[in-house]
């Protein structure tokens, strides 16, 4: 049985659903003031729209989507301010569609815009929370190769995801599964790919990340990148290799997952994102997104299982389930038990 020093994981990481009214509305119940916001039109092939504490949030705010290379976008009709417990809408479609049904997906970090950084060789500003291990980290590239920026977790990320503000490039993604000499595309579905050019080769440590000259994560101007950290019964960020059985593989998380990531990492084909409030699940259907596109899928046949303890795949598909082939993954999900032994009720 897995335990973990976060006795309610809904206190730092929670999914809220609602309807949109086409209009202005307050979405309550989120269970604290979010820094990370994630949303996505159910009904609407809109596109996501991702929002943090750093870059900036509240009569104007600013987004960016994970489908597109598209340089970061000011809004002030979307996203127009945070609370206590949730945050307030205007009348965009992509999060408050008239009658459509909309997700979020919400962390927090240390509900300040940040605070400067100077572990790196750049100077960042960084607002962390090392309990849940998550961190915003804004900086000043300079395009030089073995620049390295401090990430505030106090312990070394096992997933970085890095996007340039002001230009049109790729949203590029670390993972400790397949290491720095490797990385993938959250826009895309291109395989893992090689270039020294975008974390230099170098693994992160527990105070920086390093990066190449490239301008996918070291352009000259603004950058943003999203850190994580391991927790053990709270995240967890690993691998799979897939066996083209309807009974798939069993991932074993230590928690029941909430929220989960996957990408094969071998081929082209899409991100898959679930979450423990959309995708029913265990035999029946399941609803997903792909972060790389705008389409929301709900499906009797494309779904996964939630365990107390983990996940299961339970299709064919390529996208989570080539035989032989290998895919990375993150999760988020309710603790096992905290120091408070209060046990997840298994699904």
């Amino acid at each position: 049985m897995a335990y973990t020093t976060i006795n309610k994981s809904s206190d730092y990481f929670n999914t809220k659903l609602w309807t949109g009214n086409g209009s202005t509305q307050s979405i309550t119940g989120v269970g604290f003031q979010p820094d990370f916001l994630w949303f996505k039109n159910r009904d609407e092939t809109q596109w996501h729209q991702i929002y943090d504490v750093i870059r900036g949030i509240g009569s104007t705010s600013y987004y960016l989507s994970s489908n597109t290379t598209n340089a970061e976008a000011s809004t002030t009709n979307s996203l127009t301010g945070v609370s206590s417990d949730g945050f307030s809408l205007g009348n965009n479609t992509g999060v408050n569609g008239s009658a459509d049904n909309i997700v979020a997906w919400n962390w927090l970090a240390d509900n300040t815009t940040g605070s400067s950084n100077t572990d790196g060789s750049i100077t960042s500003t960084v607002s962390a929370n090392t309990t849940a291990g998550f961190s915003i980290v804004s900086y000043t590239g300079n395009a030089t190769a073995g620049a390295t920026v401090g990430h505030g977790l106090g312990v070394a990320p096992k997933m970085v995801i890095v996007k340039t503000l002001a230009q049109t490039n790729n949203w590029t993604v670390y993972h400790e599964s397949i290491g720095a000499t490797k990385h993938l595309h959250l826009n895309t579905a291109d395989a893992e790919s090689t270039a020294t050019n975008t974390f230099n080769d170098t693994a992160p440590t527990s105070s920086v990340f390093t990066l190449g000259s490239g301008t996918e994560t070291n352009a000259s101007g603004n950058m943003i990148a999203y850190c994580f950290a391991e927790i053990p019964g709270y995240s967890k960020f690993g691998s799979y290799t897939g066996n083209g059985n309807a009974d798939g593989p069993f991932i074993y998380t230590g928690f029941k997952p909430a929220f989960v990531i996957y990408k094969n990492i071998d081929t082209g084909y899409y991100w898959k994102l679930i979450d423990n409030k959309t995708n029913t699940g265990n035999g029946n259907e399941g609803a997903y997104t792909h972060p790389n596109t705008t389409d929301y899928v709900n499906s009797s046949s494309l779904y996964d299982d939630f365990y107390s303890n983990g996940f299961k795949i339970r299709n064919t598909n390529v996208t989570g389930n080539g035989s032989g082939l290998n895919y990375i993954y993150m999760a988020f999900g309710q603790s096992l038990v905290g120091s408070n032994n209060v046990p997840c009720t298994a699904r």
